[in-house]
C-alpha cells in the first residue's frame, strides 16, 4: 500500500463553521461502560475512526452485539459485569494506546486469558506504567520487556489499593479504576496532578457510585452499571487545529460548535488566550455529564510565554500545535514539565524540533520541553513519523510559511481524525495529497 504524504500551501483567509468529529477519548469509554453496563445504550457522536472501531472490534469480539445504526452512531447490547466472553484470538488494538490501556484494567477482572496486540507503533508504547499498579491489586499480565503485546491472565481474584500515581496519566488512572470495578474493596488513586476525568464522569453517569475530585478518585466493587444514552461531545484535541490555525492566519474567524469543554482538557485554551488569543465560548452547556460549548476564534498577534506547568497535564496531546504557534508568534515561549511527550506515538518533543527546523524555525529541545523562538517559517519537507497529531500540526503551519510544506507518513490521521483533509479545505486551508 503507498504511503499517504501531504502538501501544504500558504492559504487564504479561514472562515465558517468547523464541525470536528466526536471526542475519542469519550468514544472510548462509552463502548467500554455500554458493554458492560445491564441494557441497551445508545452513543451518539461516536468517532468513526480507526482507533475507536479497532476498540468495538475488541468488545465484539468478547461478546458484545454493537450496532451502527448511522454514521457516527452505536447500539451497544451490554452484557453485564461479568457478561464478556473469553476468546483465544489475539484482540488487536491497532493504534490506540488509550484502548489498550483501559482494556488492560478492564480484562484483568475477568474469569479468562485474554492477549492485547497493536500496531508497529503501539508495540513500541511502554505499559509497564499500567502493568505494575495492575499486579499490585493482583492483576497478573505478561508484557515483552515492558511493551505490547500483553498477555492478561484471567481469574486472579482483583482486591482494591490506594495508589499514588508516579506520573499524571488519565490512561493509567482508567485501567486502575476499571479494574476497581472487579476488585474486593476499595481503589483509591491520587494524581500529582489532576487528570481529564472523563471516565469518572461516565461512570457516575452509568450509575456507579464513585467519588472523585480534582486528583482523586475512589470507588469500591461489586455494584451494577445501568444502560444509558451518551452524547458525545466534538473533540477538543481536534478542534486544537483550527483554533491555532483560526489564531495565526490573519482575517481568519471560524466557529467550532459543540466541543467538549472537560476543565482537565482545555489546557491549551488557555495557553493560547495567554499568548494574546482571541478565543470567545458561547452557548455553554452539559451533555453527558461533559461541559460542552461552541468556541469563536478570531485571528489575533501572539506573543511568546513561559507556559505554566500547571497547564501541561490538561493539554498533553496538543503540545504540536502550540509548538506552531509558538513558532510564528513574537518573542520566545518556554515549555518545561512535558516529559510525557517522549512517549506519545512518537517522541513529540524531538519530532516536532526536527520538523520546525527543517522548515526554518528556532527551536531548542530540552529533556521536557522546548525553548521556541517564533520568526518566520519558510516552508519545507518533514515527517511526521506516523504521528497524526504532528501531521496535522505542520499542516497547519503551512498556512503561514513563505512556502510549502510537504509532510510525510500522514496515514495515521485516520485514527483520531477521519475527513481531516476534507474539513480543512472547507474552511480555507490549501491541503493536498503529496504526489
Amino acid at each position: 500500500m503507498s504511503r499517504l504524504d501531504w502538501n501544504s500551501h500558504p492559504g487564504r483567509t479561514l472562515q465558517g463553521s468547523v464541525r470536528v468529529p466526536g471526542d475519542k477519548s469519550v468514544s472510548h469509554r462509552a463502548l467500554m461502560l455500554s458493554a458492560l453496563a445491564d441494557g441497551r445504550s445508545h452513543i451518539r457522536g461516536f468517532l468513526e475512526g480507526e482507533d475507536t472501531r479497532a476498540t468495538a472490534a475488541v468488545l465484539q469480539k468478547l461478546g458484545v452485539l454493537i450496532e451502527t445504526p448511522a454514521d457516527g452512531e452505536r447500539v451497544v447490547h451490554g452484557v453485564g459485569l461479568h457478561g464478556l466472553r473469553g476468546t483465544a484470538e489475539a484482540l488487536d488494538c491497532g493504534n490506540a494506546g488509550t484502548g489498550m490501556r483501559l482494556l488492560s484494567g478492564l480484562l484483568a477482572g475477568q474469569a479468562f486469558d485474554s492477549t492485547l496486540v497493536g500496531d508497529a507503533s503501539l508495540s513500541k508504547r511502554p505499559m509497564r506504567r499500567v502493568t505494575e499498579p495492575l499486579a499490585l491489586m493482583g492483576a497478573h499480565i505478561d508484557t515483552q520487556d515492558g511493551l505490547p503485546p500483553l498477555r492478561v491472565h484471567g481469574g486472579q481474584g482483583l482486591r482494591g489499593i490506594r495508589y499514588t500515581l508516579p506520573v499524571a496519566s488519565a490512561q493509567v488512572k482508567s485501567a486502575l479504576l476499571l479494574a476497581g470495578l472487579y476488585a474486593e474493596g476499595e481503589t483509591e488513586v491520587i494524581e500529582p496532578h489532576p487528570t481529564r476525568d472523563y471516565t469518572e464522569r461516565m461512570l457516575a453517569a452509568f450509575g456507579w457510585p464513585i467519588a472523585f475530585e480534582p486528583g482523586r478518585a475512589r470507588l469500591s466493587g461489586r455494584h451494577a452499571l445501568r444502560a444509558t444514552d451518551v452524547d458525545v461531545p466534538a473533540d477538543f484535541s481536534s478542534a486544537a487545529f483550527f483554533l491555532v490555525a483560526g489564531s495565526i492566519v490573519p482575517g481568519s474567524e471560524l466557529r467550532l460548535p459543540a466541543v467538549g469543554l472537560n476543565p482537565r482538557r482545555i489546557g491549551l485554551l488557555q495557553a493560547l488566550r495567554l499568548m494574546g488569543a482571541d478565543i470567545r465560548v458561547e452557548n455553554e452547556r452539559e451533555s453527558g455529564g461533559e461541559p460542552v460549548g461552541d468556541l469563536i476564534v478570531r485571528y489575533a498577534p501572539l506573543h511568546g510565554i513561559e507556559l505554566p506547568e500547571a497547564l501541561v497535564p490538561d493539554m498533553i496531546d496538543e503540545f504540536p500545535a502550540l509548538f506552531v504557534a509558538a513558532s510564528v508568534a513574537r518573542g520566545r515561549t518556554v515549555v518545561r514539565g512535558a516529559a510525557e511527550l517522549r512517549v506519545k506515538e512518537s517522541d513529540r518533543i524531538a519530532t516536532m524540533a526536527a520538523g520546525l527546523r527543517a522548515i526554518g524555525a528556532v527551536i531548542e529541545e530540552t529533556p521536557d520541553g522546548a525553548v521556541i523562538d517564533g520568526g518566520v517559517l519558510a516552508g519545507g519537507e518533514v515527517d511526521s513519523h506516523g504521528d497524526h497529531r504532528i501531521a496535522m500540526s505542520f499542516a497547519v503551519a503551512g498556512l503561514v510559511s513563505q512556502g510549502s510544506i510537504r509532510i510525510n507518513d500522514c496515514d495515521n490521521v485516520a485514527t483520531s481524525f477521519p475527513g481531516f483533509l476534507e474539513l480543512a479545505n472547507g474552511c480555507g486551508f490549501e491541503l493536498s495529497r503529496a504526489a
